[in-house]
């Protein structure tokens, strides 16, 4: 039942700590509730700009929709400095209710950083901290997810993580990499596992999680959840996967899903990205998971293809109902042998 793990986290009650990362264009609200059907114990909103929020963007504001029954959420937000940040978080709470706001240190892409915020706070502790404390006459928990600070920082992740939580952040996700690495390289664990060894039950995970021995490695040494991000679309399947080994009940048909399953379940996730985010978005969308939803399947591979030259919702329902109905043909529940 999972009975080792806490069932409250950073001031947020959680069913369990196997999270959905924020992903800047993916995490939208359909996207959301499907990782959580998938057993998601918490799920982030996209990276949200302060200033677009600020300015009374009508699509930064678009982005704080939410469908009944994908919480707890966190709302994460990105700015350069706490004036900035304040004034976004107000008018984010003044339309929509989270569950705790997250600062974005992490984001290490040149749109981000040239303006002073994601990961460029990295080399600006005090600033860092002064976004802590601006938020939490908010009332709700501050979360921050952050990077290894580059080289020539003056600070270490050890110490950064430390600043944060001491100026009133309630939870703190670290990404081993630093800045400059992208998404290249390997992720540090052990800079993430000395800070959650350093504070008990406030430091999460994230970066490289690809599979179940993966989330594991960072229990075993102290993490209070994991940011499953990359892993996820690689493998939608690797959360129920995970929470199974770690003791939470989870729907058998998830952990070793037959085709009519997955077909069930992509069918259903683009529907309702059809109804909730328009087709536009749907069918990129539902391209980036269509590798891993079919993962292991003979004749997937020219399955998959077919759908990538597919440019409408129409076209890819059709496939999925053809897929369906044939006589156990190409696409069945022969699984390939690796």
């Amino acid at each position: 039942d999972g009975g080792s793990f806490p069932s409250r986290v950073g001031g947020v009650d959680v069913k369990n700590p196997v999270w959905l990362a924020p992903l800047a264009g993916i995490t939208t609200p359909s996207v959301r509730l499907f990782f959580k059907s998938m057993g998601a114990g918490l799920t982030h909103t996209e990276m949200i700009s302060c200033a677009g929020l600020a300015h009374g963007s009508r699509k930064t504001f678009s982005m704080l929709r939410m469908i009944e029954g994908e919480g707890p959420l966190v709302l994460q937000l990105f700015a350069p400095d706490e004036v900035t940040l304040f004034e976004g978080a107000r008018r984010a709470l003044s339309r929509s209710s989270f569950d705790a706001i997250s600062i974005n240190m992490a984001c290490p892409m040149p749109k981000v950083t040239k303006k002073g915020a994601g990961s460029s706070l990295l080399e600006r502790p005090e600033t860092s901290a002064a976004m802590v404390r601006a938020l939490t006459p908010l009332g709700l928990p501050v979360w921050a997810k952050t990077r290894k600070p580059p080289p020539a920082s003056s600070m270490d992740t050890l110490s950064f993580s430390g600043m944060l939580l001491e100026a009133g952040a309630s939870h703190v996700c670290i990404h081993g990499r630093t800045p400059a690495q992208k998404y290249g390289g390997r992720a540090d664990r052990d800079a993430v596992v000395r800070s959650a060894k350093a504070f008990p039950g406030m430091i999460a995970a994230s970066g490289d999680i690809f599979s179940v021995d993966d989330t594991l490695g960072l229990f075993g040494e102290g993490c209070s959840a994991v940011f499953v991000a990359r892993g996820a679309l690689k493998d939608p399947f690797l959360i129920p996967a995970t929470l199974h080994r770690c003791g939470f009940p989870v729907d058998e048909r998830l952990l070793a899903p037959e085709l009519d399953t997955r077909l069930d379940l992509i069918t259903s996730l683009g529907e309702r990205m059809l109804q909730e985010e328009g087709e536009k978005t749907a069918v990129v969308l539902l391209k980036r998971l269509l590798s891993g939803m079919f993962k292991g399947f003979s004749g997937a591979s020219r399955f998959r293809k077919a759908l990538f030259e597919t440019t409408d919702w129409r076209g890819m329902s059709e496939a999925f109902e053809e897929c369906r109905s044939s006589e156990r043909g190409e696409l069945c529940d022969r699984r390939e042998v690796s």
